[in-house]
């Protein structure tokens, strides 16, 4: 292999921001398939103070504070890109500048149906100072959850009860492509963020399987989001709660915010989300025989890369699919879909399709260099590989292709998309 033909990719989100050097053989045509903001510049301490200054369609946080009680700050988990240690010192500058006291603050991680995180990663969310000076609570989906009304699509809104108490609720998060909702960020920071099961399960089951059987299925799909009736059930469900600001990134490939969205739930979400539909946009290569998907901002949710590229699999020939699954936390706990033991799993977990299953899909390799059996058994299908030497990906490949290969390469298929392909991937893999 030749120097002249390696890639270097970013992995372990949160565990050090790893580059991991790729060869790939001499004789392959290899093209790296970035996203338009891949290099976009990060915001500087002026950028993010602007952002603050002037929020979308409510008053500052200063305003909204004055006569405010207590705080409840829901911040998104680790399976997000967002580093909220960036610009929380800011936050804070506008609450107090309000008038409210350290005493009246507290942080809840939204962990919709994850697991729960420790210390440990409250630190890298939000910095070792903030950690040591206010409470961070992790969200309860099974106990603890107070009933506030229900959305007109008759889904029963009940949060988080620490949240619920509060009379001034700020959610934190990251507008990033989203399979169910388009785009992820808004709303989403307190459903599925700070709800119950039973709320989680009427909007991303009850719901969304309702409307998979209408011929445009409620415009469920990645990229998609101003019509999307499961997001717009999140919307309500947000009102009714009392959300009353939200403060949501979009990032570069390095996860470095390079826009700040401060506002109403809606207003500032929808500002977020026109602009992430140009910056993730991603053009899809033709003509390709491998497709090697790095898994990074949502490292420990690698699954999400494969509906993601599932456009390139609509055209001839049958591709190789390489997801690359750095992540030494493993994949996250999900406790609606993920696994917990041999054959059992969360209440709405489901056997993915076979390899043979997805059309246009000719092999599917994992590399997976931090061993997760459990994990990779979850994420790959059934009639894949798992190799955790990249030296042996390279020999399966071409035992195969051989010298005359065209490989693309994504380096964070879990935040890109492809506006001009097929973008349906639900329907695909038989999650409805």
């Amino acid at each position: 292999m030749s120097d002249l033909n390696m890639v270097s990719l970013p992995t372990r989100a949160w565990h050090g921001d790893v580059m991991l050097d790729l060869e790939f053989p001499p004789a392959w045509e290899v093209i790296t398939c970035a996203m338009n903001g891949h290099d976009a510049p990060p915001l500087d301490e002026a950028g993010l103070r602007a952002a603050f200054a002037d929020p979308i369609g409510t008053p500052p946080i200063r305003e909204l504070a004055r006569d405010r009680k207590e705080v409840a700050v829901i911040i998104d988990d680790m399976t997000r890109p967002t580093r909220i240690a960036d610009f929380i010192p800011l936050v804070l500058e506008e609450l107090h500048a309000g008038g409210i006291q350290d005493e009246n603050i507290r942080f809840v991680m939204g962990l919709g149906a994850h697991g729960a995180y420790t210390r440990t990663d409250f630190v890298k969310k939000l910095g070792e100072e903030v950690v040591a000076a206010y409470p961070v609570y992790n969200h309860n989906i099974y106990e603890n959850c107070t009933l506030m009304g229900k959305t007109s699509r008759g889904t029963r809104v009940m949060i988080n009860a620490e949240v619920a108490k509060c009379d001034l609720k700020i959610g934190i998060g990251c507008i990033v492509p989203h399979l169910y909702t388009g785009f992820g960020g808004g709303a989403k920071i307190l459903l599925p963020g700070v709800s119950s099961v039973e709320t989680i399960e009427a909007n991303h089951e009850s719901l969304r399987h309702t409307l998979m059987q209408t011929p445009l299925g409620g415009d469920i799909a990645l990229g998609k989001y101003k019509n999307n009736v499961m997001r717009l059930d999140m919307v309500e469900a947000a009102r009714i709660a009392g959300m009353d600001l939200i403060v949501n990134t979009v990032v570069n490939t390095w996860r470095r915010t390079t826009a700040l969205f401060v506002g109403d739930v809606e207003q500032a979400y929808l500002a977020g989300a026109a602009l992430s539909e140009t910056h993730y946009a991603t053009e899809l290569v033709a003509g390709a025989d491998v497709i090697v998907a790095n898994c990074y901002g949502k490292g420990s949710e690698a699954l999400l890369s494969l509906p993601a590229c599932l456009p390139f699999f609509f055209s001839e020939p049958a591709k190789d699919f390489v997801m690359i699954v750095s992540a030494p936390e493993g994949q996250v706990t999900h406790y609606l879909y993920g696994p917990f033991g041999k054959t059992t799993g969360g209440r709405h977990f489901q056997n993915l399709p076979p390899v043979s299953a997805i059309p246009g899909l000719a092999r599917m390799i994992v590399f997976s260099p931090c061993g997760d059996k459990a994990g990779e058994k979850w994420i790959g299908l059934p009639g894949s590989e798992v190799i955790r030497e990249w030296g042996r990906v390279i020999d399966r490949l071409e035992q195969v292709h051989g010298d005359r290969t065209r490989a693309v390469v994504l380096p964070d298929a879990t935040i890109q998309y492809f506006p001009e392909g097929r973008n349906d991937p639900v329907a695909e893999l038989g999650r409805e």
